[in-house]
């Protein structure tokens, strides 16, 4: 038997796009001679669904493309994602299903049985889990029908979960495992699930084949992978990251195995390709064509200016140069030569004229006042206007260039440097904006030097810097890592060699500035904690604040 994985960019709710896509995929199997093809989990519908799933319309229109699709099964089999009703009146409405099509008509339905609910996760909410488990019988073989968390509770080690699938797959002598997912990208992401693939593979001693989406809805990035492993616990292929691509494979090479083939996980070629990948679809899934950002001169917006050149062509980005009577020469220097490197169109509009307009008119309010944070602010939020603006005239949407540092202290302001329809660089700290910069440096001077080597500063006050206020990056990124994706209590980085006052100071400023994260735009999520629906706090609240 030869199996076909098609690793495909689907869009949520877009079943006529996502079902052309699987009927070409089909052809081109057929054409390299696989005898089944298999799609990712939710693969009619997309994922996250997430509330559209509230809809009968939207589990009808469904159904629909699973009905085009066994049409198709005509001299192949499909296996295919797609959510299901749940014909039982108790319980939640729905199934998330992997459906086994031959023969022009639905053999065999697998239903999801694990359903996460931790981090981006909130499958619980819609589906019913399963209570039966059978592995489907086709051209001789029998196979094991899995969905994504299906895989990792290995011989129930996961205190999540209660019943391992595969424990009870495995007794019907399966020839082969597949694997339907939804994978979304972190970091390090790809070595975790080549780690639970091989442990499955170890347990159950048959072969696996597990089919990931690639590309990215809103905040979340999938970045394919899709793994085909073999009883000898090697990857017999992993496919490419952040493409779409149909692979076909001989099941008895791969039972026979002594082949690797991984592909390389170098940290900031995936983060970088990762944040590509998540502007340019968020682009084109919603018909924009055209990109804005205000352009300092600092590490932040040049980062988040190539990369949006990057993913939608310089053509297509519009940066705008603001400087106020606090900006350096230097900085406005930058900025241009950023611009000029890339291609990309860039403007000049000084905002000292429409600063001091708003301080003319405060004046009788300010007066008898000290110079602080509400000037600042005012500058921030006029660099605002003027780019909303031109976003409403030209139709060009606005990115935001804050960093996960910045995010996590308050050090933004909103309705300022704040706005924005896509935070790009929302999930990076301030020290990996230096190594990605430095990465995207690695052949060419793109970004200029001094833009990396310079002091950070908003310039916001004469000879401001960010350590004015903000402890060196080196340790407060580490303090927050600590605290953000790791959950350390207080004690617990205390007890790293970090001073007690700083620790404190550090983890007030992220607690009491959670209602800035609740009015952000949407973070690209390339760490395991971003930001954004995978981390849920509330805004009001008494713990270290």
């Amino acid at each position: 038997m030869k199996i076909a994985i098609a690793q495909l960019n689907f869009h949520i709710g877009n079943f006529e796009g996502n079902l052309g896509k699987m009927l070409w995929a089909v052809k081109e199997a057929k054409a390299q001679g696989a005898g089944l093809v298999c799609f990712a989990e939710l693969a009619t519908v997309g994922y996250p669904p997430r509330d559209f799933l509230e809809f009968e319309d939207f589990i009808e229109l469904a159904e629909n493309s699973v009905q085009e699709l066994a049409k198709a099964a005509q001299g192949i089999a499909i296996v295919v994602g797609s959510p299901t009703k749940n014909p039982v009146v108790e319980g939640k409405d729905h199934y998330n299903a992997a459906y086994f099509l031959a023969d022009g008509r639905v053999q065999h339905v697998q239903y999801k049985t694990l359903l996460p609910t931790y981090d981006i996760f909130d499958e619980y909410r819609y589906f019913e889990p399963a209570t039966e488990w059978k592995v489907v019988e086709y051209k001789g073989k029998r196979i094991a029908l899995t969905i994504c968390e299906d895989i990792w509770n290995i011989g129930n080690e996961n205190p999540l979960y209660t019943v391992c699938p595969m424990d009870q797959m495995i007794t019907q002598k399966p020839d082969f495992i597949l694997n339907l997912s939804a994978s979304p990208f972190s970091y390090t992401q790809a070595k975790t699930r080549i780690r639970i693939v091989k442990a499955n593979v170890r347990r159950y001693d048959v072969p696996m084949f597990y089919v990931n989406h690639c590309g990215a809805q809103t905040e979340l990035i999938f970045d394919g992978g899709s793994l085909v492993v073999s009883p000898d616990e090697h990857v017999f292929d992993e496919m490419p990251y952040f493409e779409e691509c149909i692979r076909t494979y001989d099941l008895d090479e791969v039972k026979k195995g002594g082949r690797e083939n991984e592909q390389p996980k170098e940290k900031m070629q995936l983060m970088h390709d990762a944040l590509v990948t998540g502007i340019r679809d968020y682009f084109r899934k919603l018909g924009f064509r055209r990109a804005i950002l205000g352009l300092s001169g600092g590490i932040d917006s040049a980062l988040a200016t190539v990369l949006a050149a990057r993913a939608l062509g310089p053509e297509n980005v519009r940066v705008l140069l603001m400087p106020s009577q606090f900006s350096t020469g230097h900085s406005i220097d930058d900025a241009r030569q950023l611009a000029e490197n890339l291609g990309v169109q860039y403007d000049i509009i000084p905002i000292e004229g429409i600063y001091n307009a708003h301080m003319d008119a405060l004046k009788p309010h300010f007066w008898a006042t000290e110079f602080n944070i509400a000037e600042e602010n005012l500058q921030a939020r006029a660099r605002a206007n003027l780019l909303m603006a031109m976003s409403n005239k030209f139709g060009n949407i606005l990115l935001n260039t804050s960093n996960k540092s910045e995010a996590a202290v308050g050090y933004g302001t909103l309705y300022g440097d704040m706005c924005g329809g896509l935070s790009v660089i929302g999930d990076l700290y301030k020290t990996e904006v230096f190594e990605m910069a430095r990465f995207i440096n690695r052949e060419e001077e793109v970004i200029p030097e001094n833009t990396i080597t310079k002091p950070p500063s908003a310039e916001l006050r004469p000879g401001q810097k960010d350590t004015d206020s903000l402890p060196p990056y080196e340790e407060l990124d580490e303090i927050l890592f600590q605290y953000i994706e790791k959950r350390k209590s207080p004690q617990d980085i205390i007890e790293m060699g970090y001073e007690e006052k700083l620790v404190k100071r550090v983890l007030r400023m992220v607690n009491i500035n959670e209602f800035k994260r609740h009015q952000m735009a949407p973070v690209l999520r390339v760490s395991d904690k971003a930001f954004g629906m995978g981390r849920r706090m509330p805004i009001v609240g008494k713990y270290l604040a």
